[in-house]
């Protein structure tokens, strides 16, 4: 793959720099990666894996725009709202790169449409807000040794973390092995909209270092950021033997 003067030009400051250079441009314009849920978390992850030049890029959402979407879902616009989310992410995609390959899917994740989607994917980031779709992602990819990039968020908190399921590790389930009885998400607790976009951000920022195939990344951990005293906390999650999934 060659790098035109046009291309070098407009990722010339990722280029330059040592970690990533003439060669890691090139991983990241051969990559490709699925963006599950366009909402706080998958706007600015979005945003910047398509600033980084990511060659191929699914999403997936049935939702449309919605006016609470807008305090931190910053791909939308007033103008928007009642629109579906994918058609809209699309257009914008498409005026910031068009070369960047979309590949969209309008509908509800399930576990009979989930081989589908995900298939042609090597990278999956996972940006729901439920904890059944959270748990149905978690183990196709453990099942098929896909890459999961995970985050979420509530309230004035949020959490990443990373399963490289080519290695045997733990997965979401040995973190989580139940959901709460109560789920915790944005519509029903609230969401402090930078907290979106600081963990939208470094999930962007992981996938790309798995791109480059840098070593200190977040595998089998858990980055927990608390926004009202500005702390981050990494902890290591370990298998867990009463996993259900025997990880």
């Amino acid at each position: 793959m060659k790098i035109n003067s046009s291309e070098f030009k407009r990722f010339e400051k990722q280029i330059i720099l040592k970690k990533i250079g003439l060669a890691g441009q090139k991983k990241i314009f051969s990559a490709n990666v699925l963006v599950v849920g366009l909402g706080g978390l998958g706007c600015p992850l979005l945003t910047y894996l398509v600033a980084s030049g990511v060659g191929k890029i699914g999403i997936v959402d049935f939702d449309k725009v919605e006016i609470s979407n807008l305090n931190r879902q910053t791909l939308f616009y007033p103008s928007d709202i009642g629109k579906l989310k994918v058609k809209q992410v699309k257009k914008i995609i498409n005026k910031i790169n068009k070369k960047i390959k979309i590949i969209s899917f309008e509908k509800k994740l399930t576990s009979k449409n989930i081989k589908k989607i995900f298939s042609s994917f090597d990278i999956i980031c996972d940006g729901t807000d439920n904890y059944n779709t959270r748990y149905l992602i978690n183990d196709y990819c453990l099942k098929n040794k896909k890459i999961l990039i995970s985050s979420a968020i509530s309230k004035f908190d949020g959490q990443l973390m990373k399963f490289n399921f080519k290695k045997r590790g733990p997965c979401y389930r040995c973190f989580m092995p139940s959901a709460p009885d109560l789920e915790n998400n944005c519509q029903t607790e609230g969401i402090f909209s930078p907290v979106a976009g600081i963990m939208g951000s470094l999930q962007a920022n992981e996938v790309l270092k798995c791109i480059l195939n840098h070593k200190n990344d977040l595998s089998d951990h858990v980055l927990i950021f608390d926004s009202l005293n500005t702390e981050f906390r990494k902890s290591k999650i370990s298998i867990n033997p009463k996993c259900i999934n025997k990880c």
